[in-house]
This record gives structure tokens, C-alpha cells and sequence, in this order.
């Protein structure tokens, strides 16, 4: 890489780990920016998930007060990610590149849709909890298994590619957990972690992958993980839409170009 790529490499980490940690996504913008300095979409993709782990990580601290009293919640569902991830870590090795190539521009495609249609699924949770009364209190609360089969799905997907995996999981627990979004979101930031992490272990040792992109998206993204965490709240989320918009759209012609 050049100077001025690795500063690129850099600063897509920041975005990325900020607007993980908000909503999740952030993989719209590391991805293509690893396409653009040249390296092979899988050996990108799986630098890309070696490097968003301390992203995860520092998302998951910064939200450590909404996670008080989530224990079993967490356990319960982290084992879930945890099987998804690994099931799509495999998926991603054992399909030829050829397939992850064709896959990979359909899969950005849906996760535009889902970023863009987030404030509707906001809206019909919020005309849910309306009609429920109580946000804090629920039949089910880890969800039951309509959220557990969800949230497998969603992480195999998260272990394969992982773009929108955090507005997955935000639209399922939403919708299936009667709890504030905050919190909600504090497990979001854990579940990524969990499945970027056993994704990551998983590529140590039977993928290819560039330490140096995966060291500057480390550290940008653990950056990015605190300023998420801290100012994330306060930015307009319409204008974080239009960047991860713009960024995917870029990533789906980078793709059918190449």
C-alpha cells in the first residue's frame, strides 16, 4: 500500500467502528476502500473481519452501562451468534471465489434496502411498544426462539460478509425484545463482537488475509468504537444513511466492473 492508502485504510476504520457501534453497516465503507487498493474481494473481506474485531470490542466498552443486567440475555444470545459466525466463516471459505464475487454485490444491495428502510422498522416498533404498554417487560424476554432463529440467520450472514449486520440484528431484537433501544443496541455492539471474533480466529488459520489493512482497520476501528459510543448519538442519522448509501452503491459498481 501507499502513504495515502493506508491513511485511507485508516479512516475507513474510524467510520467504520463509529457507525457500528451506533447502527452497524460500517463494513459499506472498509470494504470497497481495501477493493480500491487493490486486493482480492475474499483476501478484503476477510481482513476486513480480522479488523473490525477491536471495533466490536470498543463499541461493546462504550456501552457497558446499557449492558448492566443483560447477563443472561447476553449468554443466551451470544451463543447463538457465535454458531451463526462460524457456520458463515465456513461458507465463506468453501464457496469458490467466483460465487462470493456474484453473492457480494446482491448482498450490499440488501443491506442498502435495510438501511434505508430502518426508520420505518423503527417506526412500527415503536407503534408496537405503544400498543404493548410496558417497553420493559415482555413474555419473552430473550425473545424466544423466533429471535434465536433469526439471530442465526443474521450471523452466518455477519460471518460471511457482514455489511448491515448490525441493523439485522437491531430489526429482529427490536421487534422481538420488549426493551429501550439503547440497550437493545448494547447487545447489538456484543453480538458483533462475537461473531467478528470467531469469524477472525477462524481465518488466522485457513485464510488469507493482509496484515497491514488489518492492523490500520484495528486501530481505526477501536477508534472509532469510543467516538461511536460517546458522540454517536448526537449525529444525524439521516445523514449517516446517505454516507452508507453512497459507500455501498460505490462498493456494487466497484464490484460489477472488476
Amino acid at each position: 500500500m501507499t502513504t495515502w492508502e493506508m491513511l485511507a485504510v485508516l479512516a475507513a476504520g474510524i467510520g467504520a467502528g463509529t457507525i457500528n457501534t451506533i447502527v452497524g453497516s460500517g463494513t459499506l465503507i472498509t470494504f470497497p476502500v481495501l477493493l480500491a487498493t487493490g486486493l482480492p474481494p475474499v483476501v478484503a473481506n476477510v481482513s476486513n473481519t480480522l479488523g473490525l474485531v477491536p471495533g466490536s470490542i470498543s463499541g461493546a466498552i462504550g456501552y457497558r452501562k446499557e449492558l448492566r443486567g443483560q447477563r443472561r440475555r447476553i449468554l443466551r444470545l451470544g451463543l447463538t451468534a457465535l454458531l451463526g459466525g462460524l457456520v458463515g466463516a465456513v461458507l465463506l471459505l468453501a464457496l469458490p471465489s467466483s460465487a462470493f464475487d456474484t453473492i457480494v454485490p446482491v448482498l450490499i444491495g440488501l443491506a442498502l434496502i435495510l438501511v434505508v428502510l430502518q426508520p420505518k422498522l423503527s417506526a412500527a416498533l415503536k407503534r408496537r411498544r405503544a400498543q404493548n404498554g410496558d417497553p420493559e417487560t415482555g413474555p419473552h424476554p430473550d425473545g424466544g426462539p423466533a429471535l434465536l432463529a433469526g439471530l442465526l440467520l443474521a450471523s452466518a450472514y455477519g460471518g460471511y460478509f457482514g455489511a448491515a449486520q448490525g441493523v439485522l440484528y437491531l430489526s429482529l431484537m427490536g421487534l422481538l425484545l420488549n426493551d429501550s433501544l439503547q440497550r437493545i443496541n448494547g447487545v447489538k455492539n456484543i453480538l458483533g463482537a462475537v461473531v467478528n471474533g470467531v469469524a477472525a480466529v477462524f481465518f488466522l488459520f485457513v485464510a488469507e488475509f493482509d496484515w497491514t489493512a488489518v492492523l490500520l482497520i484495528a486501530v481505526g476501528s477501536a477508534l472509532g468504537g469510543q467516538i461511536g459510543a460517546k458522540v454517536g448519538r448526537r449525529l444525524p442519522p439521516t445523514v449517516l444513511r446517505g454516507v452508507i448509501v453512497a459507500v455501498g452503491i460505490v462498493a456494487i459498481i466497484q464490484l460489477l466492473l472488476a
